[in-house]
């Protein structure tokens, strides 16, 4: 077990470095009462939970976000570097990227835009909605409590739209750039390490793949391939006349592969923690886009046998992974999606009401290392901690973050809010039988 677990509030103090004394007072105290919280974060919300614990003027709370001098990025390292030491002290480190669109409302928000909504639109409906867009960088965790790895963001960034980087005179940043960035952050800060990131279409460009070429083997790229993309030889030596080639000679594109090649049928990792039977097809190539030059890929056609998901091609930059390990890769990517869907109701994502750019750019990002926080702190508790589950289901069997989030609000109210709002004694008084009553009340799923 970790060796820097708090006994009243586990894995917190290890940001203090990040913040002055007095407004780390302030933040550890807005960070437990999010986490305590039902409702939304807004501040005056935070506030009315943890009443009796708050000191000096109210507006020193309301300054945590807006006005005091501290940095996200350096929370993000110190987030980082506990997770990688504890969970992937060696090997290559799986990352994610995706974004999520929360709604903001109110005219005068910074970096609101319009946005397409991927959880409701379809292939024949678009929905929109008027908020930010924020791209995430996750880290895949192999809990030893839960069935699947959990996706831990570590770095979040604002996408702007293309009119508001006009207006403000910025070159324009696609998400796809922004998570490429994000990457580079991580690969800065820990230099020795490999990573593989999986991201959907959106995140597979020629243009991310590119950046794995350009890492020198230290990121590798997992991600959805065009079936017709255009596949060539590596470029033959140069004969010391005229323009040296950049390809060689052209390779048939995957889907004329596939429709000539011989199938291999095999048992890989799914969505959700599941395995599914699949028949693959697979084969290297050079991915050519010009001015980009070529790209070293292995490209894996999959059929799925129970006929529930449509047919896809994967693709990593890393050829000497197997057809079973890329679509592993790929389909952890889901991962992140559910922690979107858990950040919501339980950590009051999208809720928050701050519109000024500090506020903004500080209030959803920290929600989301929140999710982080939560499930590393749960799993920093004691067994006897963790075995008070919150919420069970026919079916269940393993740990979920409402489980997690149920036990660590369990854990601080008896240890962190009591003790310092000087109730311990009293509360230890009660019987048992009422205690879990109020318990139950004071710390549920949502």
């Amino acid at each position: 077990m970790c060796t820097i677990a708090h006994p009243e509030a586990p894995l917190l103090p290890l940001f203090a470095p990040a913040f002055t004394a007095a407004t780390f007072v302030r933040a550890q105290l807005l960070g437990v009462a999010a986490i305590l919280t039902t409702g939304r974060r807004t501040v005056a919300n935070l506030l009315r939970t943890v009443a009796d614990l708050t000191e000096g003027d109210p507006s020193s709370y309301y300054r945590v976000l807006s006005l005091a001098q501290w940095s996200g990025l350096c929370l993000a390292a110190i987030l980082s570097r506990f997770i990688i030491r504890h969970f992937w002290p060696q090997g290559r480190i799986r990352l994610v990227g995706d974004d999520t669109v929360t709604e903001h409302p109110g005219r005068r928000v910074h970096g609101k835009a319009r946005h397409r909504d991927a959880v409701r639109s379809s292939h024949s409906y678009t929905a929109w909605r008027w908020g930010h867009k924020w791209v995430v960088l996750a880290i895949l965790v192999p809990f030893p409590f839960a069935s699947r790895p959990w996706a831990l963001p570590v770095l979040v960034a604002l996408y702007r739209s293309p009119q508001d980087n006009q207006q403000r005179g910025r070159p324009h940043q696609t998400p796809a750039q922004l998570l490429q960035l994000l990457v580079r952050i991580l690969r800065r800060w820990f230099p020795d390490r490999e990573f593989v990131l999986a991201g959907d279409g959106g995140y597979g460009s020629h243009e991310t793949a590119t950046l794995a070429r350009r890492q020198a083997g230290k990121v590798h790229v997992v991600s959805k391939f065009p079936a017709n993309a255009n596949l060539y030889e590596p470029p033959p030596p140069y004969a010391g006349k005229g323009r040296p080639r950049v390809k060689g000679k052209k390779l048939p594109s995957p889907q004329e592969v596939v429709a000539q090649a011989e199938r291999t049928r095999l048992n890989v990792a799914w969505y959700g923690g599941s395995r599914r039977d699949v028949e693959v097809v697979s084969g290297t190539g050079h991915w050519y886009k010009a001015g980009e030059g070529l790209v070293e890929v292995r490209w894996v056609y999959v059929h799925d046998l129970t006929g529930t998901h449509r047919d896809e091609y994967f693709y990593s930059t890393d050829a000497t992974q197997t057809p079973s390990e890329i679509i592993a890769e790929y389909t952890g990517r889901w991962n992140l999606e559910t922690t979107f869907e858990e950040a919501r109701p339980y950590l009051g994502l999208e809720s928050t009401r701050g519109w000024c750019a500090p506020t903004v750019l500080r209030a959803e990002p920290c929600l989301l290392g929140l999710y982080s926080v939560v499930a590393l702190m749960y799993w920093l508790l004691p067994a006897e901690a963790q075995d008070q589950r919150g919420v069970a289901w026919e079916g269940k069997q393993s740990v979920t973050f409402s489980d997690a989030i149920t036990a660590v609000r369990r854990w601080l109210w008896t240890h962190w809010v009591f003790p310092r709002a000087g109730h311990a004694e009293a509360f230890a008084k009660v019987p048992e039988a009422f205690r879990r009553l109020l318990l139950y009340v004071l710390a549920p799923a949502a």
